[in-house]
């Protein structure tokens, strides 16, 4: 056994660690890449969507189930959920344990997900994180813990459904989606988290080597400090985009409170995502950047899928 663990296991290994015979469901592999997800990026979650929407495009597919690692599967599910074209089910899931691991998890996620999948209840449902029985949509659900088991939850707007057993259990549908056409995403948008003291250093950094959107994930709801603040109201005088979003786990940004607050982010330009998480927004970001959408059109598009 290795002292470290990486991404070796065949999709054809996976197929063959299943407990559960799934009877009347068949499954046909295809290796996409094999790595482990931190090295993901947003060009490779491009090529990602582009391979989900060959395959639903066959009619003798019903569904897609992507394994993916848990530290970026949130964010390549979200990818996937805003350029699948079909209203067949896409769902990730995988493993908090090795495969070596004697009480590993990931056989079992990967046999519901599979069930999920061929379910013609989850159709509609778009792209969903499926582990632990629950599976949630894709733009909602969060990474909670760095080893539980049960590290995907969606806060405040809860999962669509469960698992039990061979019975696949809907209990809400998604209503915060919309489907985009792209032939390319721009990949260089940047995240920056602001903390006490944050000044605006790497912002004018960012404005001046090449980045063509900005994701700040601000204080409360949506604040930064008077410094950050000037340097978005530059950032978007040079047509670049400045996405707000919360450092706070749930909740909306608002533009509420002066003095390097929303308000003055608000006033400078910027664009407020609602709800979304800060790697979402990016997510978006570079798909509606990549459509070639101006200022006021991604303004646009966020009012509707920030909540």
């Amino acid at each position: 056994m290795s002292d470290h663990v990486v991404s070796s296991v065949s999709g054809a290994d996976l197929k063959r660690t299943l407990h559960d015979p799934l009877d009347g469901i068949e499954i046909n592999v295809d290796e996409f890449c094999n790595i482990g997800s931190f090295e993901m990026d947003l060009l490779l979650a491009f090529s990602l969507s582009n391979r989900i929407n060959m395959h639903l495009s066959r009619p003798d597919c019903d569904g897609v189930v992507v394994t993916h690692g848990t530290d970026t599967m949130e964010e390549s599910a979200y990818m996937a959920d805003l350029l699948v074209e079909s209203d067949k089910p896409v769902v990730f899931t995988g493993a908090q344990r090795s495969a070596d691991s004697l009480d590993r998890d990931g056989p079992r996620n990967i046999a519901e997900a599979v069930r999920l999948a061929a379910s013609p209840k989850a159709r509609g449902l778009g792209t969903m994180v499926c582990f632990e029985q629950y599976f949630h949509a894709a733009r909602d659900v969060t990474k909670t813990h760095s080893s539980r088991v049960d590290t995907f939850r969606s806060a405040e707007h809860g999962k669509l459904g469960e698992i039990d057993g061979d019975v696949v259990i809907v209990q809400r549908r998604p209503v915060l989606r919309k489907h985009y056409t792209a032939s390319a995403i721009e990949p260089e948008i940047e995240l920056i988290k602001l903390v006490m003291g944050s000044n605006d250093r790497y912002m004018r950094w960012t404005i001046t080597n090449g980045m063509k959107g900005i994701v700040l994930e601000g204080f409360g709801r949506g604040n930064a400090t008077p410094l950050v603040a000037s340097a978005v109201s530059d950032a978007v005088s040079r047509g670049i985009p400045v996405i707000v979003t919360s450092r706070c786990a749930e909740g909306r940004v608002k533009p509420v409170y002066g003095n390097g607050g929303g308000k003055d982010l608000a006033r400078a330009g910027a664009i407020f995502a609602g709800d979304l998480s800060g790697p979402k927004a990016r997510i978006l970001a570079s798909v509606l950047l990549g459509l070639g959408l101006g200022m006021e059109e991604l303004r646009r598009e966020f009012e509707q899928l920030g909540g």
